[in-house]
């Protein structure tokens, strides 16, 4: 049965009944076949079929939480019973926001498969936004998040980062050691998405600043080319900045702000033992690179 939800689920993420099978590793008749078949044994559509591709009926709609409550609790069980065999395997999903993921992740996950190769992974990369509903409705085990998080779940807090400004080279504040903040006033401002920019929002916010925002983007790495061309400042989390050159000014702020990067996990202790293991070894990898310097 669990097969039929599957499929149901990873046709509604891929958008596609091709891009499912690849997924799943079997057909797309197979895919198409288990959906019927699943609709026909619970007496109503989930899906409509059309030429511009699937979408869920209201029924559909209405199934969708419980069918990723049912796979997420069938992994921690897989979990659960290969971990009684001393076979730790399973699949961890992950969402993860860009400074993570592109910082952190890689290296845990080098030193994780090195141990326990048997666990798989599924990476789900977005914003703030992205991996609150991503663990608000079961689509990964854990998330990296911005604390202190509202959501009903176990957090593990991992570093606190800076937060700094960062501005063109030719900007008048090359000679100054720190940024005031009060100047995001005058200055022209690049921002990402107010369902995104919790880390700014709130420096300003607790500061009593409002910023003269020009220009909003969804994307990290946006921003920074827009101020590498003048076009204005923003202010960004020193561990999405670390490592890279771009050329562009970066200053801290005054007063001085940080964010609190965590993990969150579903509350109630329903995580699996290989997600807990993966937990654990994030732990350790931030705490050895905070001890070398590097975060």
């Amino acid at each position: 049965m669990t097969e039929k939800y599957r499929a149901l689920l990873a046709a509604v993420e891929l958008d596609s009944f091709t891009r499912a099978a690849e997924e799943l590793g079997c057909t797309q008749s197979a895919v198409s076949h288990m959906i019927t078949s699943l609709e026909r044994e619970l007496g109503f559509r989930l899906l409509r079929r059309t030429r511009s591709g699937i979408s869920l009926t209201d029924e559909g709609e209405r199934m969708l939480s419980a069918v990723r409550a049912l796979l997420s609790a069938e992994e921690q069980l897989n979990q659960t019973a290969a971990a009684i065999r001393g076979l730790d395997s399973g699949t961890v999903r992950i969402g993860a926001f860009t400074s993570v993921a592109v910082h952190w992740l890689p290296g845990v996950l080098k030193e994780f498969q090195r141990d326990y190769p048997h666990v798989e992974f599924r990476l789900l990369n977005g914003d703030y936004h992205d991996v609150n509903r991503w663990l608000s409705d079961g689509s990964v085990d854990l998330g990296f998040v911005a604390l202190p998080c509202e959501l009903k779940c176990e957090t593990i807090t991992l570093m606190e980062d800076r937060l700094l400004a960062i501005l063109p080279r030719s900007s008048r504040f090359a000679s100054y050691p720190r940024f005031p903040l009060v100047e995001c006033e005058r200055e022209p401002f690049i921002s990402l998405l107010q369902s995104s920019d919790h880390d700014a929002r709130r420096a300003l916010e607790a500061a009593g600043v409002k910023p003269n925002v020009r220009f909003y983007t969804k994307d990290d790495y946006a921003i920074i080319a827009m101020v590498e061309q003048g076009l204005g400042m923003s202010i960004m989390p020193e561990l999405l900045l670390r490592g890279r050159h771009d050329d562009v000014l970066t200053l801290p702020l005054v007063p001085e702000a940080k964010r609190t990067i965590g993990i969150a996990l579903p509350a109630g202790g329903h995580a699996g033992p290989a997600t807990r293991r993966f937990c654990d070894y994030v732990v350790r990898y931030v705490k050895g690179e905070a001890g070398s310097g590097t975060v």
